[in-house]
């Protein structure tokens, strides 16, 4: 069926219309919901590959001139001809929040094999038919064809920010139902796809594999930086003039910082190994950067500083002004 119409959308359709289209189907659907409905987890595999291929701009635009079927492997360069018209066989790339989303993918079925039809157009004639067979490679002659895995299962695991620094493994509940630990790998980046072996769907030849794409949750505060994780921490006024030790939320959970005296805003204060690992395991930092927070209307301050006769020079003398 047309992806438009799995997901019961128009081929106009805005990215934000396919996506809400896909959630609200999704959440009708999921397995967790069906365990003793198989067709809605059929339906769940279609929708699900549907907004796989959708939601990647340069796979629509292909699919919609015609370039690529609705599993997105290349149409056949003969129009479908030699009484198949499907698509190859083989793994279709895994699709990339709160939470969990499964999408197993569309089939992967194998398309026709012609490499014993072009042998015998092509040469191979003479050679089965000395071997008994027919003058297309059929017969005695014909090499045995490999049985067919079943198809990879695409999904999207959503993970949270500090999960993501700190490689906690993630639960998994795959399209049968099934609930499997998902560990982390080192150096893991928004995007990156986990396969896991035979846990895809069934085949003559044996399982597919399962294709998790991992999406990264954005933090309420905290921001990544390559392998490092930035915080703007706010200090109070008496904090940054006569320093302080001050309890500095972390992926890993909260630790003391000693604030230096006479810290001003934008001061930079590095805290190690509270980051997110590279590929060899080794973590980068948390880079604070501090944010002197000023009471609102404190007439006791006001008093002060309008008193104060310390050298304050000019903080603008950098800028040239």
């Amino acid at each position: 069926m047309d992806l438009y119409a799995q997901l019961g959308v128009g081929r106009g359709a805005t990215e934000a219309e396919i996506k809400k289209a896909y959630r609200s189907l999704a959440k009708q659907l999921h397995p967790d919901r069906n365990q003793d409905n198989p067709k809605a987890a059929e339906r769940f595999s279609k929708v699900t590959a549907a907004y796989d291929l959708l939601s990647d701009a340069d796979k629509r635009a292909r699919y919609d001139r015609g370039e690529i079927d609705e599993e997105g492997n290349p149409k056949m360069p003969f129009g479908g001809g030699f009484g198949g018209g499907g698509s190859y066989g083989g793994a279709r790339p895994g699709g990339g929040g709160g939470g969990f989303e499964g999408f197993p993918g569309g089939g992967g079925a194998a398309g026709p094999d012609l490499s014993d039809l072009f042998e015998g157009l092509f040469g191979g004639a003479g050679g089965a038919r000395r071997a008994g067979g027919s003058p297309f490679g059929g017969g005695a002659g014909a090499r045995p064809r490999a049985a067919v895995k079943g198809a990879d299962v695409a999904y999207r695991l959503t993970v949270p920010f500090t999960d993501a620094a700190t490689l906690e493994p993630q639960r998994v509940t795959l399209a049968d139902g099934a609930t499997i630990e998902l560990k982390l790998p080192k150096g893991v980046e928004d995007g990156a796809k986990i396969r896991l072996a035979g846990k895809g769907e069934a085949g003559p030849g044996g399982k597919g594999d399962a294709i998790v794409t991992i999406a990264i949750e954005p933090h309420r505060f905290f921001t990544r930086d390559g392998q490092n994780v930035r915080l703007d921490l706010p200090v109070s006024l008496k904090e940054a003039v006569l320093g302080a030790k001050v309890k500095v939320p972390t992926p890993d959970g909260a630790v003391m910082l000693s604030v230096p005296k006479s810290a001003s805003s934008g001061k930079v204060l590095r805290i190690k190994g509270r980051g997110f690992s590279d590929k060899a395991g080794t973590r980068g930092d948390l880079l604070v950067t501090l944010m002197v927070d000023l009471p609102a209307a404190d007439a006791e301050l006001e008093r002060f500083v309008e008193g104060w006769t310390g050298s304050e020079g000019n903080p603008r003398a950098g800028l040239g002004v």
